[in-house]
């Protein structure tokens, strides 16, 4: 009899506590302070009044890391509707389980993608938690990055451009502000979105804290004739927060100037423009040592790889030097494309950008 008696009295326990639902009332993007998590409609069924507490889980929605967690006092709800906000629950107690969340009460979220779980836990049984629910959101910077330079469908004279853009608005939603950029070339039928999403990039740049980039000598070189999309997508900590437009660009085609290597001299240059010289057998430098090195190094590097195929060290005189750089027996390829670099002694790179001819 007394174990029948429990019985009733758990099944209608279980029925009170189902009669207590709870609707979150978020908006699903913008800005969102942290006391808005808790703005939310209870509603009860039950004919008695049932004590409750309301515990928050805030989670990145990308890797479902925790970040916070929240739980409020005893709320007793009768029967009917309930509209409640943070205030309505105070004290909350907070546990913060990253530095990107600021621990004030009227602060607002950084920017990134979120998800909120709600519990609803019976105040005289702690361990039985009612209605479970999780909402997926986003808090959005009021502006985006803005790709700035170079402008979109430029044709670049330069095969190491640089890249710039403004960076998303307000600043103050980010604790820890910075990009992830992406270059890559757009096949034949792609628009420069679906190339971003798709293919492998040429360059992938990650947690860059500067809102410009020089494309790096030692990446993949740019080719001429290719269309390339590129993008920036700005995060917090490593938060999602917001993407800057597609923006496309190509390489201009080098001027090929043929030189007479028997009398022809070509200065080496600390900056590489468009053009390119074509050599036969060698190639005739001039270098001004202005450091007063005694001998330097040089190498000779492949455009089409980045790899280097030479290296030697040549004598030097102060002042300018006129150098002959036999090039039979170095291995390269008729036809193709060269780079020569020297570094002196103070780390400056005088270079020259060739074409082999046997």
């Amino acid at each position: 009899m007394k174990r029948t008696l429990y019985l009733l009295l758990m099944l209608l326990s279980f029925r009170s506590f189902g009669q207590v639902t709870m609707t979150p009332q978020l908006p699903p993007a913008g800005i969102l302070m942290k006391a808005q998590l808790w703005n939310m409609i209870l509603v009860s069924g039950s004919q008695s009044p049932v004590s409750v507490q309301v515990a928050v889980r805030l989670m990145d929605a990308t890797t479902n890391q925790p970040l916070l967690t929240g739980i409020t006092k005893e709320i007793v709800l009768t029967r009917g509707a309930k509209q409640l906000q943070a205030g309505d629950f105070m004290p909350i107690q907070y546990e913060y389980l990253s530095n990107s969340i600021d621990r004030s009460a009227n602060a607002t979220l950084p920017a990134g993608s979120y998800l909120v779980c709600y519990s609803l836990i019976l105040s005289d049984n702690k361990h039985q938690q009612i209605g479970d629910d999780c909402v997926p959101f986003v808090v959005e910077p009021v502006s985006p990055p803005v790709l700035n330079m170079p402008a979109d469908g430029s044709l670049l004279d330069t095969r190491a451009p640089q890249f710039t853009w403004i960076p998303p608005a307000p600043l103050n939603m980010f604790t820890d502000l910075n990009y992830d950029m992406v270059i890559t070339n757009v096949r034949d039928g792609q628009s420069p979105q679906e190339a971003i999403q798709q293919n492998i990039p040429v360059y992938r740049g990650r947690y860059l804290k500067n809102i410009f980039v020089n494309y790096p000598t030692s990446g993949t070189p740019l080719d001429t004739g290719v269309n390339y999309a590129w993008t920036i997508t700005a995060r917090n900590g490593a938060l999602f927060a917001a993407q800057a437009e597609v923006w496309t660009f190509k390489i201009k085609g080098i001027d090929k100037k043929v030189i007479d290597n028997n009398s022809a001299f070509v200065q080496l240059r600390r900056e590489l423009d468009a053009a390119v010289v074509t050599v036969k057998g060698s190639v005739n430098v001039v270098y001004v040592n202005e450091a007063g090195d005694n001998s330097t190094r040089y190498e000779i590097i492949s455009s089409e790889n980045n790899t280097q195929v030479y290296n030697n060290t040549i004598s030097l005189e102060r002042g300018e030097n006129r150098i002959n750089l036999p090039l039979q027996r170095v291995g390269l390829r008729s036809g193709a494309s060269y780079l020569l670099r020297l570094r002196n002694s103070r780390n400056e790179t005088w270079q020259l950008r060739f074409i082999y001819s046997e």
